[in-house]
């Protein structure tokens, strides 16, 4: 019988596995968070830490149903997988940052 144990993400793809993308290339990061004040700004800040050419203007929210939740989505230039892995772990780590897809 084959194994059926679950496959994570991280264990999908090898760190020495060829990328599936082609870089550079528009990156977007989709985060969400509780609804509050400066959720938008602190991951502006982080776009902007990695991509200094991120334009805030682009970032586009979506609030869940009920109010309680903000979507965010981010595009950077993402220039190679250490840059993207940074950026999620960023993100990942931020105290306002519920998920980050």
């Amino acid at each position: 019988m084959p194994d059926q144990s679950p496959v994570s993400p991280a264990s999908a793809t090898p760190p020495d596995a060829p990328s599936l993308i082609t870089y550079p290339c528009a990156f977007p990061i989709k985060v969400m968070g509780a609804n509050v004040d400066g959720l938008a700004h602190a991951i502006s800040h982080i776009a902007l830490q990695f991509d200094p050419q991120f334009d805030a203007a682009t970032i586009e929210l979506r609030e869940s149903r009920g109010g309680k939740y903000l979507g965010v989505t981010i595009t950077v230039n993402a220039t190679s997988r250490d840059q993207l892995d940074e950026i999620y772990r960023t993100l990942s780590t931020h105290p306002m940052v519920k998920v980050v897809l």
